[in-house]
This record gives structure tokens, sequence and C-alpha cells, in this order.
């Protein structure tokens, strides 16, 4: 195709195709983003099928054979991904959370550094070489583990939250790592001493100014143009700002890729922020696609051929070491040791910002293309597994807790042998839990029992009467006295246990109520049918208490209107004798 209209127009055109087939698709089957991106981008890529556009031409229309075309969509993409991160970041946030940001997250940094340093150094690398590859090695990936942490809704958890400020600590920390590559990089003439000492002064005082100027111009600046809040004004200003300051750090001799983490930072501390944010959304997905495709692309299968022994321990080291490490300085930090080795485990992984960083490094010659290459091959296998190290992460942590509270003595079951007309609550998410206040404040006997070992150990301590168990299993329905309750509650989000435990207690209690909730009708007809007393819709019920206020709003009488949403919702979830709310 000729490019003499726009410069890499076939592969901009590719890059937008497979988007938009990849990114539903990716969200249909469930799989990470993350990854999908950066297997297209390896497969399609210049070490991949287009190492065969000699022998077969046409492949060229489906591949980015050209090392110049990959080079500028990667620069583009790392460009709006320092952007994203910066944005992500505010001073409020940090200060929020800066007993584990500035605490477990620098630890964990410090840590992991030293040790991967030393190993690279006895390695026989260079102490520059060492000291980036440690550096690089000790940071985790916000993207997978943040999107990983949101599936399973655990981004709130204690756990969730330790993991979260080591990830913000660590996008911090990029900064002065891409300068001290800057530092090290720049050419010596004299003594080393004085040149990376002024190398690093003048480092500071750019970024330095570049703050100080950009907080008391891009507010003014913002507020000045966007009056009349044009759309069309406010993307043009938020590129000009990225695209100048990342311009600006490139003319003092640092990465671009700085100036556009310093350009989303300040814009973080404006009023503009969540305007800039809900700006950029719909390219969200699309932006971040265009990084890790870029960054598959640079990878070079070939690699894994010459040592695939030494790349399999590579990445069994990396994840082992630090695992271990990050485990410890949260476990230092106050998680229980289960949640300390789930959240040590999540964070194993290399990150996102190896790949910046390697390639400044590979640029500036601070590390062979060899070393580069292993060192990204490294990164990307510890990716690609890390949805699975979730999974064990989860389960290893759950049976460490589990097992230490039975060591500490958890709340004897038999406790309930005495009760009479108790509520057994299953599932003390966020709905459990209320349902506990109310039965605390109205003073109605309950037992709590949850699968949760960690949130099981936080609630013990907030004197929450709770048991560790499976709500499913006939012995521990025993031990709860479930025969003389009057009501069970399933409370759990997983509609796989909530099924499991209504079908259990029918089968062992036929007359005992159970009252249970859904997240829609379908889930609700099926609890119905399993057995269920009373089954509540999350998202039916909330549609029809709005729909009910506005048919009175609109002038309908009570009764008439109480009528209506009684017949919509048996026509939704009815055809069972057994009610719903």
């Amino acid at each position: 195709m000729s490019e003499s209209g726009l410069p890499y127009l076939r592969e901009t055109l590719l890059f937008l195709a497979l988007a938009g087939i990849l990114i539903p698709l990716l969200q249909r089957l469930r799989i990470n983003q993350v990854l999908g991106f950066l297997a297209v981008g390896t497969a399609l890529g210049p070490q991949g099928l287009g190492l065969w556009t000699d022998r077969w031409p046409w492949l060229a229309w489906l591949t980015f054979p050209r090392p110049e075309g990959v080079g500028a969509l990667a620069e583009l993409g790392v460009l709006f991904l320092m952007f994203l991160i910066g944005l992500d970041l505010s001073a409020q946030r940090l200060w929020d959370m800066r007993r584990w940001v500035f605490g477990a997250g620098v630890a964990q940094i410090l840590l992991t550094s030293v040790v991967i340093g030393l190993i690279a150094w006895t390695f026989e690398h260079s102490v520059p070489t060492s000291l980036i590859l440690g550096l690089v090695l000790s940071l985790s990936s916000t993207a997978v583990v943040i999107q990983l942490l949101n599936e399973r809704r655990a981004l709130a958890s204690p756990t969730g939250q330790a993991v979260f400020s080591v990830l913000m600590m660590q996008d911090l920390a990029v900064v002065p790592i891409l300068m001290l590559i800057d530092i090290l990089a720049a050419p010596s003439h004299g003594a080393i001493a004085s040149m990376l000492g002024l190398a690093a002064l003048k480092s500071v005082l750019a970024v330095g100014l570049v703050l100080v100027v950009g907080r008391r111009a891009v507010g003014p600046m913002f507020r000045g143009f966007t009056r009349h809040r044009q759309p069309e004004v406010f993307v043009a200003l938020t590129l000009l700002t990225t695209l100048s300051i990342a311009g600006l750090t490139a003319a003092a001799g640092l990465s671009m890729a700085l100036g556009a983490f310093l350009a989303g930072l300040l814009l973080a501390e404006t009023e503009f922020r969540h305007e800039v944010e809900i700006t950029i959304e719909p390219f969200k997905g699309l932006l971040m696609g265009l990084f890790f495709m870029a960054v598959g692309m640079r990878l070079d299968l070939r690699e894994i051929a010459r040592d695939p022994l030494w790349l399999a321990l590579s990445v069994i080291g990396l994840l082992a070491i630090k695992g271990c490490l990050a485990a410890g300085a949260l476990r230092l930090f106050g998680l229980r040791p289960g949640q300390a080795v789930e959240a040590g485990l999540l964070l194993g992984q290399g990150g996102e910002f190896a790949f910046i960083v390697v390639g400044t490094a590979l640029v500036s010659g601070l590390l062979e293309e060899r070393a580069g290459q292993f060192m990204l091959l490294v990164v990307s296998a510890s990716l690609y597994i890390t949805p699975a190290m979730s999974q064990f992460a989860v389960w290893l942590g759950g049976r460490i807790d589990a097992r230490q509270l039975r060591r500490e003595g958890t709340p004897d079951p038999e406790i309930a042998l005495g009760m009479r007309g108790h509520v057994i609550v299953a599932g003390c998410g966020r709905v459990g839990k209320l349902l506990i206040d109310v039965f605390t404040s109205q003073q109605v006997p309950y037992v709590a029992i949850e699968q949760d070992a960690n949130l099981v150990a936080r609630l013990r301590a907030q004197g929450v009467t709770i048991v560790y168990g499976n709500a499913a299993r006939a012995e521990m329905l025993t031990k709860l006295n479930a025969g003389q309750a009057a009501a069970v509650v399933i409370t759990m989000d997983q509609p796989a246990l909530a099924m499991h435990a209504v079908r259990a207690i029918r089968i062992a209690y036929p007359q005992l109520p159970v009252f249970a909730r859904s997240r829609d009708e379908a889930h609700a007809r099926e609890l119905l049918e399993a057995g269920a007393t009373l089954v509540t819709p999350e998202t039916l019920e909330s549609a029809l208490q709005m729909a009910n206020a506005a048919l009175q709003q609109v002038g309908l009488p009570e009764h008439q209107a109480l009528l209506i949403i009684e017949a919509e919702r048996n026509s939704r979830v009815g055809g069972h004798d057994r009610r719903v709310p």
C-alpha cells in the first residue's frame, strides 16, 4: 500500500482492524486483554509471521513485517500508557494509603531490587546493568493484577488494598528508574561521580520545573478554554498537554515516557481529572492494546529455542523470589499469613514497565540485545502464568489462614446447639454483613458461616458470631443446629455455591425456610426450583422499586402501582408456588 500520504498507514489500519475484533472477542471469552494483545503482537510481529513475508508476500497484509512501523506504534503506546498511569495517581489517594504505599511498597521494591540485582551481578553483568535489572524486575503488572482483582471483586478486600498500594508505589518508582537510566546512559568524559551528579541534578531540576510550571499552567489553561465544555476542545487540550510535556522532557535529555507520566500526574491534581477520564475511557482499551501489541511485536520467540531451560528456571525464580519477598514485606506491615502469601504470589510476575525500561536501556546501550530479549521473554512468560498463579494464590492463602484459624481456636460451632429460633446467615459479604448488623441491633440471635478464612478472621475481630465452613455440608448444618433455626439466609455472591447450599438445606431440612439472593431473574428461577422459599433478584428488585416510585409520581394510586409491580415480578420470576418478594 502506498504511504506517500500517511506514514505507516497499513500498520495503523491493520492494528485498528485487529483491535476491533480482539477487544469484544477477548471480553466474550473472558481472556485477559493484556495477554491477548501480547500474544497477537508476538504472532503477527516482525519476529513472528512477519519473518515469512518474503516467501508468502500476501502475509504482509496480515502482519507487521517492518520494525520501523512497530517502533512508531510502540512509542505512541508507551506515551499513552504512561499518561493513563499518571492520571490514576493523586496526592490524596497516596496520602490515604501512605502506610502501605510508602511502607510495604518501598520495602518490596528495595528488597526485590537488591536480591535480583545481586543475582544478576553474580552472572557477570556489569554493576549498572545489574542495578537496572534489579529495579525493573521488582515491578509488577498493574494492568493484569488489577483486572484479576476486579474479576474476583476482591479489590476492596484487605489483600486487594495491600496489592493496590504496592502497585501504586511501583508506578511512582518508574519516574526515578527512568531518570536513572538517562543518567547512566549519559556520556562521561571526566570523573564518573561528578558526571553522574550533574546528570542527576539536571534531571531533578527538569522534572521539578515541569511540575511547578505545569501545576500553574495546566489548570488555568483548561479553565480558560473549556468554559463552554466542547468535547473536541477538551480532547485537543489533553493531547496538547501530554505531547508538549513529553517533548519538554525529551528536550531536557530525559525520556518522553517520563513526560507523559508527568502530564497525567498534573491533570490528576486538577478538577478536570474525572472529565479527562470520561473523555479517554472509550480509547482506554484501544491504547492499552496498542502498547501490549507493540510489545509483543518486539519479542523474538527464537530466543526460547536457544535457552529453554534457563528461560523456564528464570521465570520460576522470578515468581518465587518476588512472591516470597513481597509476602514478607506485606506480612511485616500487618497482613495475615495467608493474605500475605496470596498478595505476594499476585505480585510475582514482571510488569509492563519492564518493556518500557528494557527498551530504553537497549536504546541507550546499558543492556545488550540478547540480554534484553531474554528479559522481555521472562517478563512475558510470567504475565501468561499470572491468571493461573492468581487462582493458586487464592487457594493457598485460604488454606494457610484456615489452618491458622483452627490453631487459634475458631469459635466452636457447638455454641449454636443452645440456640432456638436463630437465623443462619450463609455468606458474609456486603449483603450478609448488612443483615448481621440489623440482627445485632434488634437482638435477633444469629450465627454466620463463611468460606473465606480472611473474612472470618476480620469479622471475628469485630465481635461477629461467625464460623469458618461450607453451608452446603450436612454435618456443618447439624453443628449450626439448623433443625431449630427460624430460617437460613443465603447471601453468597457465587451462583454455584448458593445453588449447592439451597439443595443441601432442602434435602436435610425440608420445612426450614430458605431465603436467598440472586443476581438476576434466571438465577432466581433456578434457586426457586432448587427449593428456596423466597428469592430476591438484585437487579430486578431495584428496577421494580424505582418503577413503583415513578408510577406513583405520575399519578397512579399506590395500590394500583403495587398490583402492576407484583404482576411484572410474577411474570419474570413467577410460575412457582414459592414466593418472590
